[in-house]
């Protein structure tokens, strides 16, 4: 049987209905799963060890059953540490279905059935009684349902329902608590994620400024969380304004509320400067003592960083304030968390918390446009100040004397560029209606709206008549449109633009979708199996978005030019394939392959949505930090390079269908050259 699968046409940006097979869902939830680098997260495994094994002596030595709830089960892996640890059964709940049988088959390998239930339910969902999933309540809650927000996988709503109706009162926990950590900073780079910045352009009649709306600057921005790879910015990016604040802790042990909520934290500014940004993370006491700890903190608050685990599961969180706002080193202020049942944010406050009887607020949520079409790494493309310059540079060399210029845009400020640099006419395209309310706001603020022509439609749907009879000189677009995952998946630009593609080893990154084998002396070789067969089914001919700045990694080839696009010429009406192979110039072990665009707007100016730099000598790449790049993991390692004959090298044939936007890829492992 086929089903229809909604699928936003990377091209045209609209939704297409295409047949796919029945199991499609299945195998796309699968390949795309993180179950590998939770796996792979050693410092993890051990202490839920240590943890599970500890609260399994507690209840022996009170001459009870250990009876063990696991909550979120995924392979059974905490399952069958519980088992091995002492406990006499485990009820393993485990709402993703092909996950659940997954889980099934793992304990009964690992000879732990007569021992393990999986329950493949909705813990909400588990009835206990004499005909109940469960024949009485569990005195040991163990549970892994927490992301980079702690909160945000719905940990609150189930542990309070756990607490009321599957648990024992007093139960055990593991973990037994978790404390949410806050500190805040200055930060340019970071707050221009979340704000416009005025953009300057210099021009024959001076420089001209574009500003923000008065809406955009009032705006408390996108509600949801930035959580980002925090140990790969940079110190020099932000200015630390406060000592490390613990804002608030649950203890699992004990009833949970998921109710709104909110923390204060009095506080005195280690330095004066503009509070605008708060980074967080939190950590987990695995036993009521806290000699158990796994923390997610920054490798700056830790004095041993070189022992810090990497992780892509759980990582750090940065929250914007709703406004910047001086503070002065020495003067108490009030660092406020707020939550829901989902979500975190915060504010400062300068009155001490029990002078401020309103200090709850509402979740922030965007009332400017701007959040809801452009992303934090747009935000922060269209604040790069260098990167405007590029363009500037590049539209002096292309506009005459009576250019009209049509801008392919989403929410683009090309449009503005080109008629401070003296086009005579620009029309920009706004194919939807949050794009064109942003652009007229923008136009507004500039004193622009008579001056630029917003045509709100598709662009295939443009006609003669939307652009006032006048022919179109020069055609612009950036390689950023709302419907792309990927910076430069597709674009209309100057004159042309290359595929470029390099090998690389990753440092971490490749964790997510290497093979388990063994965890912890637990046999997972059962769910490696399933995620390579989900990736046959088609992944493994797709690259993944990935922001490479926050993943470290070496270029091990030097970078190729692969396919070749000029936007002058016609759209091709068939495939575009490229094949050829390419050495691994420098040692090491080839995780997989990276795919970018480089647009050349002219002659002499480029826009990278890659490399910024060729690969210093050991192959340390610099990427694009505004752009994901797409990654295509190997299905094994490829390394390291010493075969006997010659340097190794690796074979690729890829096809780009312009019509739809799919890009397949196939890598081979050769000795030499083809």
């Amino acid at each position: 049987m086929k089903v229809f699968c909604g699928r936003a046409n990377p091209t045209t940006g609209s939704v297409e209905w295409l047949e796919e097979d029945e199991h499609y869902d299945y195998h796309q939830e699968i390949a795309r799963s993180s179950y590998a680098d939770m796996l792979h997260d050693k410092d993890r495994n051990v202490k839920y060890y240590h943890g599970i094994q500890a609260a399994v002596s507690r209840v022996k030595d009170k001459g009870q059953k250990a009876l063990v709830l696991d909550i979120g089960t995924g392979t059974g892996l905490l399952s069958m540490m519980a088992v091995t640890a002492g406990a006499d059964f485990c009820y393993a709940i485990e709402v993703f279905k092909p996950m659940a049988d997954a889980a099934v088959k793992i304990v009964e390998k690992n000879g732990f059935r007569d021992k393990i239930k999986v329950i493949n339910k909705h813990s909400t969902e588990v009835t206990v009684g004499p005909d109940g999933d469960m024949p009485c309540r569990a005195n040991i809650l163990v549970t892994e349902l927490f992301d980079t927000e702690l909160i945000g996988e719905g940990a609150l709503p189930s542990y309070e329902h756990a607490h009321r109706h599957l648990v024992q009162e007093n139960c055990e926990a593991v973990p037994h608590r978790a404390t949410v950590y806050a500190q805040l900073v200055e930060s340019r780079r970071m707050w221009s994620w979340n704000k416009l910045f005025p953009i300057r352009i210099q021009t024959s009649l001076g420089e001209q400024v574009i500003v923000p709306p008065l809406e955009l600057e009032r705006c408390p921005g996108a509600p949801s969380v930035c959580d980002i790879q925090l140990n790969q910015v940079s110190p020099a990016d932000f200015t630390v304004l406060s000592d490390v604040l613990p804002m608030f802790s649950v203890d699992f042990s004990k009833q949970v509320s998921s109710s709104a909520a909110c923390h204060s934290r009095q506080f005195e500014p280690v330095a004066s400067g503009r509070a605008q940004v708060v980074l967080s993370w939190w950590d987990i006491e695995m036993d009521p003592e806290g000699k158990i700890k796994c923390t997610m903190a920054p490798h700056w608050t830790q004095s041993d960083s070189e022992v810090l685990q990497w992780r892509d599961h759980w990582m750090q969180c940065v929250y914007f304030l709703p406004e910047e706002e001086p503070v002065v080193q020495g003067s108490a202020l009030c660092l406020v968390a707020h939550h829901d049942d989902y979500c975190v944010w915060y504010s400062l406050q300068r009155t001490s918390p029990e002078k401020n009887s309103k200090v709850h607020q509402m979740r922030p949520v965007c009332d400017c446009q701007a959040h809801l079409l452009w992303n934090r790494p747009r935000f922060g493309e269209i604040n790069d100040q260098s990167r405007t310059d590029q363009y500037v540079q590049a539209l002096r060399t292309v506009l005459k004397p009576g250019s009209v210029c049509l801008c392919i845009s989403d929410g683009s400020l090309l449009s503005v560029l080109a008629h401070h640099l003296g086009a005579e006419q620009v029309f920009t395209i706004e194919s939807s209606a949050a794009s064109h309310k942003l652009m007229k706001k923008i136009f507004k603020a500039n004193q622009l709206e008579d001056k630029i022509n917003i045509i709100e439609k598709r662009p295939e749907l443009l006609k003669n008549a939307d652009l006032e009879g006048k022919k179109v000189s020069l055609l612009l677009g950036e390689p950023f449109f709302t419907t792309s995952l990927l910076g430069g998946h597709k674009c209309q630009l100057y004159p042309a633009g290359d595929a470029d593609k390099a090998c690389t080893s990753s440092q971490d990154l490749w964790r997510i979708r290497s093979p388990c084998g063994e965890c912890e002396g637990f046999d997972v070789h059962i769910m490696d199996d399933m995620i390579q067969r989900a990736l046959d089914f088609r992944e493994s001919k797709e690259a993944e978005p990935h922001p490479l700045w926050e993943y470290p990694c070496r270029s091990l080839s030097e970078p190729w030019q692969m396919l070749t696009f000029d936007f002058q010429q016609p759209v091709p009406q068939q495939p575009v394939r490229a094949e050829g192979s390419v050495k691994l110039r420098r040692p090491g072990r080839s995780h997989g392959a990276v795919l970018w665009m480089e647009y050349h707007l002219t002659p002499d100016y480029t826009v990278s949505t890659g490399l910024l730099e060729p690969a210093e000598d050991k192959g340390y790449c610099r990427w694009n930090p505004h752009c994901k790049q797409a990654v295509y993991f190997f299905s094994t390692t490829l390394g390291p390079r010493e075969p006997p004959g010659g340097p190794r090298a690796v074979s690729y044939a890829v096809e780009f269908d312009p019509h739809t936007g799919d890009l397949t890829m196939e890598f081979r492992l050769t000795d030499t050259l083809d």
